[in-house]
């Protein structure tokens, strides 16, 4: 029984951030820094999974941050199982299949989860796990739902079909991330949640799929990790070997066309802080609605969300501001836009 076999975290910590920009840039990226609380994401998505059920974590990360990682996760106690590090990115289809192949390849359970996300209510998340583990253990590809509280149009969504297990569900379909009418029919209708990025199955029956949906991204990992260069826990996959997977989700490779892929709907309190706007929605605020972070001066000042990692910022008679001040860049917008901040991003890269 799969209790016996404690399971695997394996923690993708990929991704740039840039949509935190100025705080989050390529060499510190949203996950190693401490947004919502005193730990940084990195940190509270390793401590998750503290507990016998489950070992030390598979980390998949950008090579540049090993240092960061080791220090950052050394700091709350955790040892690491494995650092896997990347040499380009590819997604978090070949991210994944690195880790499975780190862990193994067998039957071991693998919770797969992004570095960034906040989850608050952590028993409803580790209730949702033990519901899917018979069926992972019987070999299904299990995604976490989650409860959509708005016409979220940022996100994919999942469409829950029959229920297989106590808690667990067919996946019906999964759909792309839709436009705001869609979302709103969608949340009308009721059966559907977010797609969160959280999966729970078997090394075996992952790398299987690939085999079967997305062969060459297989081989692609299991060439750049038989070729790899390993210290402690540090594995280097091969650089050349890795740049032959194609760029794929686990969603497009994978689990929208594996055939037995469940469900768990779950409300855990999870947030993917994509945005400044997302994290001043989950951010203590003062009687005006305002959230200060650092060196801070507010007069009637209303709605604001003000965050410094260095300069002072004084504000007067503003509201519905969103100001961020890192190293020698600042932000300025109104809240609702900060998902205009690829703009921004693009216009630096020109």
């Amino acid at each position: 029984m799969t209790e016996a076999r404690p399971i695997i975290p394996v923690i993708l910590s990929g991704g740039a951030g840039t949509r935190l920009w100025p705080m989050s840039r390529p060499e510190r990226p949203k996950q190693l820094l401490a947004l919502t609380a005193e730990e940084t994401m990195l940190q509270l998505t390793a401590k998750r999974c503290g507990g016998e059920r489950f070992t030390a974590p598979i980390v998949v990360a950008n090579a540049f941050h090993a240092d960061e990682i080791e220090q950052q996760l050394a700091a709350i106690e955790g040892s690491v199982r494995a650092l896997v590090l990347e040499p380009m990115g590819r997604n978090t289809a070949p991210a994944i299949a690195l880790a499975a192949i780190a862990a193994g390849g067998g039957h071991d359970p693998l919770l797969v989860m992004p570095s960034d996300h906040v989850i608050t209510d952590v028993a409803a998340f580790h209730a949702a796990i033990h519901a899917a583990l018979p069926l992972v253990d019987e070999g299904w590809l299990v995604t976490f739902g989650i409860t959509p509280d708005a016409p979220e149009t940022g996100y994919g969504y999942i469409r829950i079909g029959e229920e297989i297990a106590s808690g667990v569900h067919k996946v019906d379909r999964f759909i792309e991330k839709p436009p705001r009418e869609a979302a709103e029919a969608m949340l009308a209708e009721g059966g559907h949640a977010w797609n969160g990025g959280i999966f729970l199955f078997r090394a075996d029956m992952y790398l299987g799929a690939l085999a079967a949906h997305a062969p060459d991204m297989l081989v692609a990992a299991q060439e750049a990790m038989a070729k790899a260069r390993r210290e402690g826990v540090r594995i280097w996959p091969d650089e050349e070997a890795f740049a032959r997977s194609p760029a794929d989700s686990i969603d497009y490779a994978v689990m929208e066309k594996a055939t037995r892929v469940a469900v768990v709907p779950v409300s855990m309190g999870w947030n993917d802080v994509g945005s400044w706007d997302a994290l001043h929605a989950i951010s203590a605020l003062d009687d005006g609605g305002n959230h200060h972070h650092g060196e801070v001066i507010a007069v009637d000042t209303k709605n604001c969300f003000v965050r410094s990692d260095g300069v002072r910022i004084a504000l007067v008679g503003v509201e519905d501001l969103i100001v961020v001040a890192s190293g020698d860049d600042v932000l300025i917008l109104p809240r609702g836009r900060s998902q205009e901040i690829r703009k921004i991003i693009e216009a630096l890269k020109r």
